[in-house]
C-alpha cells in the first residue's frame, strides 16, 4: 500500500524569511509495523523523576546537519533545557552504519536502508529498520565562478562535467546556454564527496537517469570518472569556496548559507530552473511514496520541477532498552516535524505536511521498550 503526493502548495513567509513550500499528500490505508526488536539504547539518562536530563546521541547525513542542529538546539533552549540532543554530521554511510551497530540511538541519511546494509539490519534485529522522513531538499551544482553568478548548464553540459568530458569554462557546450556571457578558457574542477554520503546518493541517482554516458552506477560511494573529493557537504563547500573555477554538488542550504553560486539547470522538461524551495517541492507533485516512506524520484516529470532533490531521514529503532529515552527522543522528533517547521522553512528545507506527520506518529506509537 501507497501514500501519494498529490500536490505542493507555496506558502510566503515574512520577506526576511525563504519561501516554504508544504507538500500535500493523502493517506491510504497502512498495515502495521513490526516493532519486537530489543535494540541496544546508548543515550545516558542522569537522576530521576522531573528534572531529570536526557542525552539522546545521533549520527549521519551531513545534508540535513544545519537544520538538525538547530532543532536540536532550538528544542533544548525552549521546550526542555534537560533534553539535550547530540548529532555527528558524519555523512549517511556512516550514519547507517552506527545505525546497524547500535552505537547512537538514531541514525541519519538521504538515502533509504537497502541491500547489504538492509540485510544487516534485519540480521541483527530480526525485524525491519524504521526510516522517518524529516524533511526534503534540492541537492544543487554549486560553483565559483567570479563575476558570471547567472549560469545555465543543459543536461549534456553538466553530464559532461561530472563525466570528464567538459574541462574547460568556454566550453561551447556551456557557452550556447549562456550567451552575451564571456565564459573563461579555465579548467573546470568538479567536486564531490570523499565518504560514504546520501547526497551522493541523490546526485547520482539522478545523473544515473539523466545522463546515457554515466559509468559509475548508483549508492552512496562511487567511482567517480573525474574530480576531487571533500569530507561532507561541508569539505566540498569548501572545496568550491577555496578554489575558484570548481563546481562541485551540495544540499540547497550549504550553498544559501555560505553565499555560494548556484547554477540552473535543465529539467527533463527541457526548462532551465533555479534551485529554491518551491522548485524543489515541485520534484514530489504528483508522485507515490511507499509505506516505508523510502521514496526516490531521480529524474522528475514535473515541468516546474528542480531536477535533483530527495527526502533526508532519521532512522529509528523498533524497540528501545529504556522508554525515557525513546519517550524523550520521540517528542524531540515530533517537535520537529510540527513547531519545528519555521525553522525548516528558514533554512530552505522543505517541511512534511500534517498527513504524513500523522503517519510517522502512528509508526513511533508502535515502537516498543523493554519495560513495555
Amino acid at each position: 500500500m501507497r501514500l501519494r503526493l498529490n500536490s505542493l502548495n507555496p506558502t510566503r513567509l515574512a520577506a526576511t524569511s525563504l519561501s516554504a513550500v508544504a507538500l500535500a499528500f493523502s493517506v491510504t490505508a497502512c498495515g502495521p509495523r513490526t516493532a519486537e526488536t530489543p535494540t541496544p539504547g546508548t543515550a545516558t539518562t542522569q537522576g530521576g523523576g522531573s528534572g531529570q536530563t536526557v542525552t539522546l546521541s545521533g549520527a549521519g547525513a551531513s545534508f540535513p546537519a544545519p537544520l538538525y542542529q538547530r532543532w536540536f538546539a532550538a528544542y533544548n533552549q525552549d521546550v526542555d533545557r534537560n533534553v539535550q540532543v547530540s548529532y555527528q554530521s558524519v555523512g549517511s554511510g556512516a550514519g547507517l552504519e552506527q545505525y546497524i551497530n547500535g552505537t547512537v540511538d538514531f541514525g541519519a541519511s538521504d538515502a533509504p536502508i537497502q541491500g547489504d546494509r538492509l540485510k544487516s539490519f534485519q540480521d541483527k534485529y530480526s525485524a525491519e529498520p524504521i526510516q522517518i522522513p524529516m524533511a526534503a531538499g534540492a541537492v544543487v551544482l554549486a560553483y565559483n565562478l567570479p563575476g558570471f553568478d547567472n549560469l545555465r548548464l543543459s543536461r549534456e553540459a553538466y553530464c559532461g562535467i561530472v563525466e570528464g568530458r567538459v574541462t574547460r569554462w568556454n566550453d561551447p557546450l556551456i557557452a550556447q546556454q549562456n550567451p552575451g556571457q564571456n565564459l573563461p578558457d579555465q579548467p573546470i574542477t568538479f567536486a564531490h564527496r570523499s565518504d560514504g554520503s546520501g547526497t551522493t546518493f541523490i546526485f547520482v541517482n539522478h545523473i544515473d537517469a539523466a545522463c546515457p554516458n554515466w559509468p559509475a552506477g548508483v549508492g552512496t560511494s562511487v567511482n567517480w570518472p573525474t574530480g576531487v573529493g571533500g569530507q561532507g557537504n561541508e569539505g566540498v563547500a569548501a572545496q568550491i569556496q577555496q578554489n575558484e573555477g570548481t563546481i562541485g554538488y551540495i544540499e540547497y542550504a550549504y550553498a544559501k548559507l555560505n553565499n555560494i553560486q548556484m547554477a540552473e539547470l535543465q529539467n527533463r522538461s527541457g526548462n532551465f530552473i533555479f534551485p529554491s524551495a518551491e522548485s524543489a517541492a515541485a520534484t514530489f507533485e504528483g508522485v507515490e511514496i511507499p509505506e516505508d516512506f523510502g521514496l526516490t524520484v531521480p529524474d522528475p516529470e514535473n515541468a516546474q520541477a528542480f531536477p535533483i532533490a530527495g527526502l533526508t531521514w532519521i532512522m529509528i529503532y523498533p524497540q528501545y532498552q529504556d522508554a525515557a529515552k525513546w519517550n524523550t527522543l520521540q517528542n524531540v522528533l515530533t517537535w520537529a516535524l510540527t513547531d519545528g517547521r519555521p525553522i525548516a522553512e528558514e533554512l530552505g528545507y522543505i517541511p512534511m505536511p500534517d498527513t504524513i506527520v500523522q503517519r510517522i506518529q502512528q509508526v513511533m506509537s508502535e515502537v516498543q521498550t523493554q519495560s513495555q
